[in-house]
């Protein structure tokens, strides 16, 4: 009898290493905790009293914080372990959105942006290392979306539950949404917990002592076109770090209510769920840059409906479309892992969380400036233009090895 889907993604989890197992449970506890928040948060800011330009300057301090620890974060993964990494990252974004919990003006915000983006650029540097360590190349792409489906359930419940609570709370208003903050610190706590109790690094912490330039410079020399993929990542997280203009611009703009807003944000993960595997697979088999080509455009009409859709039904439409964004992300980190020898992944991603961080810091006051200066939707023309541009630095890239 044929093997069923369900049974060699359960086959194929059962027989991966401890790292990768704990991670993905790691990701559930903290994929919830933050999907009751990321849909609200800029309205939250808002609220406060930001304009959507300072709504973008707040954010662009996250994006100072990514820039200071992105980089030697990765080194300090290589020497120390990833589980220390982890063991900080998360109590520290749990203070963060405690801040935001307290906050009683936006300016506030700034600190809660700086701790928690600081703390998820750390994780989010470390988390492919984890896969990069655990999987075989010829089903990497695959093990990294299975990962993905798993950590990204939860994500279609957290806004539904969000809206409830909101409306709970007396709407969509500073108090309103306040008590999600709470939620999100307490479940934080539980996944560093996890890390604490459970994980174990997939690789031995080196005894050598190389330092990080060391480590640059043989990515710059050993590594296969590293400087066009770093373009090419840096292109495509103008969408991760302009996002927070969607909600906005639904609320604002479409005037949304919390349970539009928490429609578009769970119809996001539906995609991510039932795509990623199979994604994965067909990455696998035709070739990951392949996929990223078909799927990006997808990404780009998101935002284009975003901008026309006068209805409830759209603009949750827009939000499932934009989902296909976040499984090419997925495989092109696939790619990524494949470009530099195994020893230097931890280097590897600390520079690409670098330039990362200079993409979080000036992206969202870019942002504001395109809505403040030529209008809302031009964010989002910016956007859709921006993703397919990026696929021409993606054809100059050589397919990774399948083997």
């Amino acid at each position: 009898m044929a093997e069923s889907a369900a049974e060699k993604a359960l086959g194929f989890f059962k027989r991966q290493k401890n790292a990768y197992k704990v991670n993905i449970i790691r990701n559930f506890i903290q994929n919830f905790s933050i999907g009751l928040t990321q849909q609200y948060q800029s309205i939250y800011i808002s609220q406060l009293g930001a304009t959507p330009l300072e709504v973008g300057y707040a954010t662009g301090v996250g994006g100072i914080a990514s820039t200071l620890v992105t980089l030697p974060t990765g080194w300090l993964a290589d020497r120390y372990g990833i589980k220390r990494v982890l063991l900080v990252a998360m109590p520290v974004m749990a203070l963060g959105y405690l801040v935001f919990g307290l906050a009683q003006g936006w300016q506030i915000t700034m600190l809660a942006l700086f701790l928690t983006s600081l703390s998820w650029d750390m994780a989010m540097t470390v988390c492919p290392m984890i896969c990069g360590n655990s999987l075989a190349s010829a089903e990497r792409a695959t093990g990294m979306q299975l990962c993905d489906t798993l950590a990204a359930i939860p994500r279609i419940v957290a806004p539904v539950v969000a809206a409830f609570i909101i409306s709970r709370f007396g709407g969509i208003s500073v108090e309103g949404i306040r008590p999600l903050y709470w939620l999100e610190a307490a479940g934080l706590l539980v996944a560093a917990f996890v890390i604490y109790r459970w994980f174990k690094d997939p690789v031995a912490v080196r005894a050598e002592r190389r330092s990080l330039s060391e480590g640059i410079r043989r990515i710059l020399s050993e590594g296969v076109t590293v400087k066009r993929w770093i373009l090419y990542q840096m292109t495509s997280m103008l969408t991760m770090y302009m996002a927070f203009y969607v909600p906005l611009y639904a609320r604002e703009v479409k005037n949304a209510d919390q349970y539009t807003l928490g429609a578009m944000d769970t119809a996001f993960y539906v995609v991510v769920v039932l795509c990623s595997v199979p994604g994965g697979i067909l990455a696998d088999r035709i070739g990951k840059k392949r996929l990223i080509m078909l799927i990006t455009p997808l990404y780009s009409a998101a935002m284009l409906l975003l901008v026309r859709a006068d209805s409830s039904p759209l603009l949750i439409l827009a939000g499932l479309m934009s989902g296909f964004n976040f499984v090419a992300g997925v495989t092109g980190g696939a790619i990524s892992v494949e470009l530099v020898p195994r020893d230097l992944l931890g280097s590897w991603f600390g520079l690409n969380g670098l330039f990362r961080g200079l993409v979080s810091m000036a992206s969202p006051v870019l942002g504001g400036v395109i809505w403040n200066s030529l209008g809302p939707q031009y964010v989002f023309y910016f956007l859709a233009a921006t993703q397919i541009l990026k696929l021409g630095i993606l054809a100059t890239v050589p397919e990774p090895g399948r083997g």
